[in-house]
């Protein structure tokens, strides 16, 4: 563009041209990043590609908190079977862990928590921690100032009465006739979420039997009152939820005294065949390390011997759940994701370019062909005649598929040319049958089961470790929804609910919540890929709000993160340190919104190039899983590598391409 001949434009001229110099060097910035980024990928494609093992699946650690070490130390030390080393590399683990303050924490970063402090302590006791070393006089001190062992968790004080450090008079009953109600009586085992029914049935024998095995040394240093270890505390009003089932325990405790013994066997027997019919081929019980405890303590009391092959291969298996370091510390894992990782593995080299028929991918496929769950479990409590399929989270886990794992298993398989197309069809139409017909009465999908929704396990005195049921959530229904979309079914009506829901499930600001991340940048960043896969508009109110949501909540240095506490304080909501996962998932969103060229989506890749180590893998300390929302809290380490490679791939290459049916 040139000055008119009388200069009444002259001054355009100029304002053009810097016009033309910001968009060039916009283009040129917009593909130096591109570039950038497609390095990244490249780079970390390799160090993924380098973690496959043989068999072809992936699984990183899952890191939680220390009350796994040293729950496994105290089991050791019940069955007299702890020796020296398990004990050293556990006591240097747990030692590790511990805060400035002599506290431990459930996360890192997170306060100081009493139960896991006590446990901690215990354990290190056992190690041979003396009570008055600086380290443990420090923890003994803030156990006391927070009211000691008297205000810890039930399961704590189980724990601790299974040597004589707490009473057993002083705890919730659970009396094991609980294994007789039936599925449509209020409040029966089948209630309670999976992981809370595994822990229960073998706990109700431990309750019922009250062991003790003689303590090593005395815990007093850890009671406010050593006289009075449990003072008595006002009941609330019975007119009160919390105050019934008060009342109900205290009534449970005059049971106790007056049970027909024959009863009580009976259901003793009857809980330890539920327990056996539930053990999975490698010795485990749902792939989960606290349930195969509490079941190994269960049967021990029951009489099964440690020779016995039942307590054998429970015993062995709980050897499997041990990450040694290289510092010869030992962490023990509360449960192993490899489907989980392998899935999201998959998807995140696929996303990145790899081919599909790369033989890395088809090897994964065909371990996650193997891995298809082809028996009923105790899902069919709720879905009677429902035919069986899809997938679980760990290696051995038949009696519990969930929901989330099978819907990214789909995702995943279809992203892959494997060479026997017929076989893997089959597995997916059996997976998505099952999982269209887990869905709850709302629309909605939760990990485990249908309609696992009951107010009143919750509420009972026993239950304060955490949640114990198992609701629908919008994290696991988003994962459902774009599946079924992927699959050509987004106009299906079960599909339609599920977005029904997703859509009144929003928050006012335009967040979801997250039930098995961290939180809500977790929950949107699954929301938003699913609705726009689902056949939503780029331009859809709900779509927008996640948008300027998103963007209000992005870090400064163009990362976004998200602290566990925002579980249970608003004002931490979509606000923490900038972590590789939680950055990822806001891209992910981000991308899928057609925010591919604005500032925050420029902002969040320059920042995840930027954090890659010359590994090609990312660093990332911070929890950003979720067991149990604030209570129990989970560090994934694969998440940190591959939802980076996703959101990498998919702002190199677009939207994912998928093999089958399409997109309806």
């Amino acid at each position: 563009m040139t000055a008119t001949t009388d200069g009444s434009a002259g001054a355009v001229g100029p304002r053009a041209a810097a016009a033309s110099d910001t968009t060039d060097r916009t283009d040129s910035e917009e593909a130096a990043l591109e570039a950038s980024a497609a390095r990244a990928a490249e780079l970390s494609v390799r160090h993924l590609l380098g973690r496959q093992d043989a068999e072809g699946w992936w699984k990183g650690d899952l890191e939680t908190n220390v009350t796994m070490d040293a729950e496994d130390l105290l089991l050791r030390q019940f069955l007299g079977i702890l020796d020296p080393e398990t004990t050293r590399a556990a006591a240097l683990f747990i030692r590790g862990e511990q805060r400035e303050d002599g506290t431990w924490a459930t996360f890192y970063g997170g306060p100081g928590e009493l139960s896991v402090t006590i446990e901690a302590y215990v354990a290190l006791r056992l190690a041979g921690d003396l009570p008055d070393a600086p380290h443990m006089a420090r923890a003994a001190a803030w156990i006391r100032e927070r009211g000691g062992i008297a205000a810890a968790r039930v399961f704590t004080r189980i724990w601790l009465a299974l040597f004589g450090w707490w009473r057993w008079e002083d705890l919730p009953e659970l009396p094991p006739e609980l294994i007789y109600l039936p599925s449509w009586f209020p409040l029966n085992i089948y209630d309670f979420g999976c992981w809370a029914r595994q822990t229960i049935v073998p706990l109700t024998v431990v309750s019922a039997k009250r062991p003790v095995r003689p303590a090593p040394f005395a815990l007093d240093e850890l009671h406010t009152d050593p006289d009075r270890p449990n003072p008595a505390k006002r009941l609330p009003s019975a007119a009160s939820w919390d105050g019934f089932f008060q009342r109900v325990d205290k009534g449970l405790h005059l049971y106790r005294k007056l049970a027909p013994r024959r009863l009580r066997k009976s259901a003793m027997d009857v809980a330890a065949r539920w327990i056996i019919e539930r053990q999975e081929n490698d010795g485990c019980w749902g792939g989960i390390q606290p349930p195969a405890v509490y079941s190994v303590i269960a049967l021990h009391l029951l009489g099964y011997d440690l020779d016995h092959p039942v307590m054998r291969a429970g015993l062995e298996s709980l050897d499997r759940f041990a990450v040694w370091r290289e510092d010869g510390a030992r962490m023990i894992e509360a449960c192993q994701s490899p489907v989980w990782d392998t899935c999201l593995a998959t998807i995140a080299l696929a996303d990145a370019g790899v081919r599909p028929d790369d033989p890395a991918l088809v090897k994964a496929a065909d371990w996650m062909l193997g891995e298809e769950i082809v028996r009923t479990g105790d899902w069919a409590v709720r879905r009677p005649g429902l035919p069986p399929g899809g997938w679980a989270f760990e290696f051995h886990n038949d009696n519990y598929p969930d929901i989330d794992d099978t819907a990214e298993v789909i995702l995943a398989l279809r992203r892959v040319n494997h060479p026997d197309q017929a076989r893997v069809d089959a597995a997916i139409a059996r997976a998505a049958r099952w999982t269209v017909g887990m869905q709850s009465k709302n629309g909605a999908w939760a990990a485990f089961d249908a309609d696992n929704t009951s107010a009143f396990p919750n509420r009972l005195p026993f239950c304060d470790f955490g949640e114990v049921i198992d609701p629908p959530s919008a994290d696991v229904t988003a994962h459902v929804v774009e599946m079924l979309a992927y699959e050509g079914k987004a106009g299906h009506p079960r599909a339609r609910r599920g977005i029904e829901w997703l859509l009144a499930e929003q928050e006012p600001g335009g967040a979801w919540f997250g039930r098995w991340g961290v939180n809500y940048v977790y929950g949107t960043g699954s929301v938003v890929p699913a609705l726009t896969a689902a056949g939503l508009a780029v331009g859809h109110p709900a779509i927008r709000r996640a948008v300027a949501w998103l963007e209000s909540v992005q870090n400064e240095d163009g990362g976004w993160g998200e602290d566990l506490r925002s579980y249970s304080e608003r004002q931490w909501v979509g606000h923490g340190t900038s972590t590789a996962s939680q950055t990822a998932w806001a891209l992910i969103a981000l991308l899928a919104a057609g925010e591919r060229g604005s500032e925050a989506v420029r902002r969040g890749v320059a920042w995840v190039v930027a954090t890659q180590r010359e590994d090609g893998s990312w660093d990332e300390p911070y929890f950003t899983g979720t067991g149990f929302p604030w209570d129990f809290s989970i560090n994934y380490h694969l998440y940190r590598q591959v939802f980076p490679l996703t959101a990498l791939g998919r702002y190199v290459n677009g939207e994912p391409v998928l093999r089958g049916p399409g997109r309806a």
